[in-house]
């Protein structure tokens, strides 16, 4: 890890933990919106993103003092449109799997081939956030439609 730029990485690793963070809140006040009659799966599915935001932060928070630096107590943007459909609700969640997909490729793209632990971390993450990107895509296909609802990601 000599040729490691530790303070962009560290600034970066303190991006997605905010960034995960966020999720956690976001994903649990999804949760106490939802209404009608598919209600209990979809509020067991957004707790359950929340609870993955966590894992996601703490692991971030695990590599920062790795690097022997100091976490953030920071939360990232905590934006709601307040509307209430599930619809408007899973293109917010699309949208900011985006980003945090961008804090991911931005990281590997600083640690590949200087340290394989963070390289490994930042695969992973990677792979993690498309797939539940591509979950999240198929959840606002009409159903029946092949075509990917956002391909752009």
């Amino acid at each position: 890890m000599a040729d490691l730029d530790t303070t962009r990485v560290v600034e970066v690793l303190n991006r997605i933990l905010e960034a995960e963070l966020a999720g956690v809140v976001r994903y649990t006040h999804y949760s106490f919106l939802v209404f009608g009659y598919n209600r209990i799966p979809i509020i067991a599915w957004l707790r359950d993103q929340a609870t993955e935001s966590l894992t996601h932060a703490q692991q971030a928070g695990e590599m920062i003092t790795h690097l022997g630096a100091y976490p953030s107590l920071a939360i990232g943007p905590l934006l709601d449109s307040h509307q209430l459909d599930i619809g408007a609700i899973l293109r917010e969640s699309l949208a900011t799997e985006g980003k945090a997909l961008a804090l991911y490729r931005e990281l590997l793209g600083l640690v590949e081939g200087r340290s394989v632990m963070l390289e490994e971390y930042a695969r992973q993450m990677i792979y993690t956030e498309e797939q539940h990107a591509g979950e999240v895509d198929k959840m606002l296909r009409k159903p029946g439609n092949l075509a990917a609802f956002n391909p752009v990601l």
